[in-house]
């Protein structure tokens, strides 16, 4: 016991999530006694920690954090959850490059797609360096009539709707100040490689591998049926200025929604930092894109 306290006394872990099933009360527990036999130094997001106080027993040592301001000097940072869970971290490691591990209690976890099974197994690589990083773009966004919370990014994608999801919204769409068309459709996404496998991928969208520092223009059901997904370099900068019938129109980044005035100009660029994502021994693009999507099953086998 007191060669694991020496041996990890200086790391220090944090940790982000959001509700999950009560199924995963025991190895949520089991992940906090794994951490703290080590003498790793824990602090834990403030919010989260209320849905779990009445669930496990949290360590008397551990700490807390209420933003990215709190986070200080940490080394990794766990995020309990899907992949939602994961998408807000963006906003608070932020240009930290804090490496950022996934556990999956969601559904699908193209993301979090670390398993409680191997997390004794996951603490032993982090501690040993025995991983790789997988880093990821994000699109900055700038407009005049929104500050985004302070925080206007978008990991997975960005994208432009009209309020009344009833009528049809008019984007014109400008690559580095050229005019590259109009879209007369529901909606418009620009994606990222790591939202290429998001709304994108459900609107005809294609997969962008990681690392490939391009964006993907999907319409959102075009009018135009030869309006295609377009791919361009996350070099470029992108305007959009939407037209429609009511007087405000949508603005989502990833799952955060924001009002704007029509024909408002909205400028996506690449973000000035990127996510850094811990990819443990045998996982990578492929190996997830198989298992979560099933390319290749057979029952015959």
């Amino acid at each position: 016991m007191l060669y694991f306290a020496v041996r990890y006394s200086f790391m220090k872990i944090a940790i982000y999530g959001r509700r999950f099933d009560p199924q995963y009360v025991h190895e949520v527990s089991k992940l906090f006694d794994a951490l703290v036999r080590r003498g790793i130094s824990i602090t834990l997001d403030r919010k989260f920690s209320q849905f779990l106080i009445d669930k496990i027993s949290l360590p008397k040592s551990i700490q807390y954090f209420e933003g990215h301001e709190d986070l200080g000097e940490v080394n990794f940072l766990l995020s309990i959850g899907g992949d939602g869970t994961l998408l807000a971290t963006a906003s608070i490691v932020r240009a930290k490059k804090i490496p950022v591990l996934g556990i999956n209690t969601g559904r699908l976890g193209f993301l979090s797609n670390a398993s409680f099974d191997d997390i004794e197994a996951a603490i032993e690589a982090l501690v040993n360096s025995d991983y790789s990083l997988d880093s990821r773009s994000l699109i900055e966004v700038q407009s005049e009539d929104q500050t985004f919370d302070d925080f206007p990014y978008a990991l997975n994608e960005v994208t432009i709707l009209n309020k009344d999801r009833s009528n049809m919204i008019t984007v014109h769409a400008y690559v580095n100040d050229l005019f590259m068309c109009t879209y007369w459709s529901d909606g418009l996404i620009v994606a990222t490689p790591t939202g290429s496998t998001a709304y994108s991928l459900s609107c005809g969208g294609p997969i962008v591998m990681p690392g490939s520092n391009n964006l993907v223009l999907t319409p959102i059901a075009p009018h135009n049926l030869t309006l295609r997904p377009f791919v361009i370099p996350n070099t470029s900068k992108v305007m959009l200025k939407a037209e429609g019938r009511d007087s405000e129109i949508l603005l989502a980044l990833d799952r955060r929604t924001f009002s704007l005035k029509k024909d408002s100009e909205v400028v996506l660029t690449r973000a000035s930092f990127q996510l850094h994502l811990v990819q443990l021994e045998g996982q990578n693009f492929f190996n997830t894109i198989r298992n979560k999507m099933g390319w290749g099953l057979d029952r015959r086998n």
